[in-house]
């Protein structure tokens, strides 16, 4: 069964692309040069950081409920 993680896609300036992360597996981080590319690059690294934690005998988190962004001034 497919599982949907959430990611963040960080727009990188003054260069291009953006650095992708996902809050529920961390330490799951990859790039892409446009927004297709980072979401393809995406699914691989989910797929391989998975496949990395069960190879490990590690338990795969699973996203509990969707990840809440707000902002904070200061």
């Amino acid at each position: 069964m497919a599982k949907k993680y959430t990611i963040i896609l960080e727009p990188n300036y003054p260069e291009e692309g953006y650095t992708v992360r996902v809050p529920t597996l961390p330490g799951c981080i990859t790039y892409g040069r446009t927004k297709e590319e980072a979401l393809k690059r995406a699914k691989e690294a989910i797929e391989g950081f998975i496949e990395g934690l069960q190879k490990a005998g590690e338990p795969i988190p699973e996203e509990v409920a969707p990840i809440e962004l707000d902002t904070v001034t200061v």
